[in-house]
Order: C-alpha cells, then sequence, then structure tokens
C-alpha cells in the first residue's frame, strides 16, 4: 500500500466514523445544553464546600450536568478550588465532568454498545468513590496547603475563558418555568456552539488518530499488545495499560471513544476500555496544565491518584459485567470504512444538522460571536459588581464575554 492509500484509507475511516455518529453528536450536545442552561454557576460554588458523602454527591452530580471539555472542566474545577471548594469536591466535579455526561454516553452506546455505557456510568461513580477514600488516607496538609497557594496564583493553563463563562438561564421561577422563558433558546444556544467549540478540536484529533490506527496499525500487532491470547492475562493487563496509552494519545474528552473502539476491536479487554476512557484527564497536555495550577508535587499525586483509581475501576468492571455475562463476546465497534446511504442515520443526520444550524444562527443573531474569541484566553478578573453587561433577550447577559447574573 503506498504513503498516499494508506492516507486516503485512513480518512476514510475517519470520516465514516464521523457520519456514523454525527447526529448523536449533536443530540448530546443540545441535551447537555438544556441541562446546563438551568445549572447556574453560583449554585456549584455553593455547594462544593465539603468532603463528606454529601458534598460528594453533589460534586458528581453538578459534574455530570457540566462541561465534557477536559481542558474546561480542569480550569473550572481550580476556579472552585479558589472560591472555596474542597480539592476533594473540586477534583470529583472534573472527573464526572468528562466521564459522566450524556454526550459521552451516547457515542460510547453507537460504536462499542449499550455495555460500555453502563459500564461508563457504573465506573465513573466506583473511580469517585475511591479517589475520594485515597485523597482522606494519603493527600497530606502540607501538600493540599501547597496546592491551594499555587491555585490562588490563577497561572494560565486553557480554556480558562471558557471555563469562567456562566450561560444559564436568568429567568427566575422553577425549572420547567426558566425553560419555557424566552431567555431558554439563547442561553441553550450558547452554550451549544461554546461546548462545540471547545471539543471540537479533541474529536476531530480523536478520529483522525483512530482512523489512521485502525488503518495503518495490523490487529496483530494490537493482539500481541493487549496479551488478547491469554485471557486472563489480558483482563489484568487491560486496566493497567489502558491510561498509559490514553496519556500518550493527546486525545481527551469525547474524542477518545472512537480510538477507545479501534483498541477494543484490537484486543483491549473490557475494563481496559473503561480505564482508557477515564484516563483522558491524564493526558500530557493537561499534566503539564496540573503543574501550572497545582505546583510539580500535587501534579505528581494527582497523576499517581488518578491512575491508580482508573485502574481499580477498570478492574471492578471487568469483574462484575463479567461475572454478569455482560461483557460483549464479539469485537464490532464501528470503526470500519462504510459508504452514505440512505437509512436511518442518514435522516438523523441531516435532521440534528437543521437543529445544529438553528442553534447557531441563534447564537450570532443573539450576540455570542465575542464570547468566541475570549474562550481560550485567561478567565475575567472577578469583581463586586460587572463593569459592563450587555442584554440579550431580557435578562441573559454577559461580563467580559461571559453571563452575570
Amino acid at each position: 500500500m503506498t504513503a498516499l492509500h494508506a492516507l486516503r484509507h485512513a480518512l476514510l475511516v475517519a470520516s465514516s466514523m464521523t457520519w456514523e455518529i454525527l447526529w448523536a453528536l449533536i443530540l448530546g450536545f443540545v441535551l447537555a445544553s438544556v441541562v446546563q442552561s438551568v445549572v447556574r454557576r453560583r449554585t456549584v460554588e455553593r455547594l462544593l464546600g465539603g468532603e463528606g458523602p454529601r458534598a460528594i454527591a453533589v460534586a458528581t452530580g453538578l459534574g455530570a450536568a457540566s462541561s465534557s471539555c477536559s481542558y474546561a472542566a480542569v480550569a473550572l474545577a481550580r476556579a472552585l478550588l479558589r472560591k472555596g471548594a474542597s480539592f476533594t469536591a473540586s477534583m470529583v466535579f472534573e472527573i464526572a465532568s468528562t466521564n459522566l455526561v450524556v454526550e459521552l454516553g451516547i457515542i460510547l452506546a453507537l460504536l462499542l454498545g449499550w455495555q460500555f455505557t453502563l459500564a461508563e456510568f457504573v465506573g465513573g461513580p466506583l473511580m469517585i468513590v475511591f479517589l475520594a477514600l485515597w485523597f482522606r488516607v494519603f493527600l497530606r496538609r502540607h501538600l493540599l496547603e501547597a496546592a491551594r497557594s499555587q491555585a490562588a496564583k490563577g497561572v494560565a493553563g486553557s480554556m480558562e475563558g471558557h471555563a469562567a463563562m456562566d450561560m444559564s438561564i436568568r429567568a427566575p421561577g422553577t425549572v420547567w418555568r426558566r425553560l419555557r422563558s424566552r431567555q431558554s433558546l439563547t442561553a441553550i444556544s450558547h452554550i451549544f456552539v461554546m461546548e462545540w467549540a471547545a471539543v471540537v478540536r479533541d474529536i476531530v484529533v480523536g478520529l483522525l488518530v483512530a482512523g489512521a490506527l485502525s488503518a495503518w496499525v495490523p490487529s496483530t500487532f494490537w493482539r500481541h499488545f493487549f496479551l488478547a491470547g491469554h485471557p486472563l492475562v489480558s483482563k489484568v493487563w487491560g486496566p493497567l495499560v489502558g491510561p498509559v496509552v490514553s496519556l500518550l494519545s493527546f486525545v481527551c474528552s469525547i474524542g477518545n471513544v472512537p480510538l477507545a473502539a479501534v483498541l477494543w476491536n484490537g484486543g483491549i479487554s473490557f475494563g481496559g476500555v473503561v480505564a482508557f476512557i477515564f484516563a483522558d484527564l491524564i493526558i500530557l497536555p493537561i499534566l503539564v496544565i496540573y503543574r501550572k495550577y497545582y505546583g510539580t508535587k500535587m501534579m505528581l499525586f494527582m497523576l499517581g491518584s488518578f491512575y491508580v483509581t482508573m485502574v481499580a475501576a477498570g478492574f471492578v468492571v471487568e469483574l462484575v459485567f463479567g461475572a454478569l455475562g455482560l461483557v460483549p463476546s464479539g469485537r464490532h465497534a464501528k470503526v470500519a470504512e462504510m459508504a452514505v446511504r440512505w437509512n436511518y442515520t442518514t435522516v438523523l443526520n441531516i435532521v440534528f444538522l437543521l437543529v445544529a444550524a438553528g442553534l447557531i444562527v441563534r447564537f450570532v443573531r443573539s450576540g455570542g460571536l465575542p464570547m468566541l474569541r475570549m474562550m481560550g484566553g485567561p478567565a475575567p478578573a472577578s469583581a463586586p459588581a460587572p463593569a459592563t453587561t450587555h442584554d440579550h433577550d431580557g435578562g441573559h447577559g454577559h461580563e467580559n464575554g461571559a453571563p452575570v447574573e
């Protein structure tokens, strides 16, 4: 196979996967935008002060209702810590933001199967419990104080501006009343477009990497690497090596799901897939950000803590799902090159592309474009009162590009 043919094959595989999951991505982000539109940032900050079971549960729920962008989740976790949240609650919020969001579950079900979605939503809370226990036993006060001191410096990382934006609905009343208000569509459109802008790079890179690996790396390599010929050993090896592969892939957020599909077809264990997906928060670029946010010692502690708890969650999922007979017997993740046909996928893609187009038009017409220029920059400095407020649709305002209450 010539280099040109190999490149063409990789691009066709990546394009095929994109077409297969496009409608599901849009649907996931629409649902996530609706949820985020009614979860106010001040509510999140107020509820994450403790470290007990209630605070952990609240952090998990609020994280699942937050941004799925790994970089934004990391930046927001630091922002919450600086505003009084406990370190444990901040990290739990960060994990839930990237591993328990609805869009991730939809894409997992579409590419890999419903068993992987269930495993993600079982393994995620397990990892959170393991991490909270690990911090309680091993996190020392002097390390935590040094991390808080470093966090207080406000060293810039990535997606600071996006993490600082609160685009929730400002109308008073119940959730349903707010969703029926005239600000609702504007808030949802702003969240939808900003979330796409935050993760599109990782999704594209993930699809291209998955396409390249599927097209260029022979299946025999993956089978040997994951010890697929030794069923018992592979179940142990998979969760141990899955996070390492993720760490070196530079792909995070939803973008690592296509790569997980390639690894599953290649022979990694069921628990290894789960551990791999969890590890989007320890890829090398994010470790660099942890070092800026919390210092080198805390970064290394977080790397070790996250790795241990990811592996542990992967092992438990492997054992439990295996005992219940829920591990798929075949390896048929949708990563093959396929032609575009007139079927339900095409119809759904057309419908949801029209939905996305409508939200983008609303985003532009309601003055959202300046926010895109600010999302990758530093977070706006906090102040007792906003210096300027631009009001869109009666109450959906922005302070320095981010909505304010």
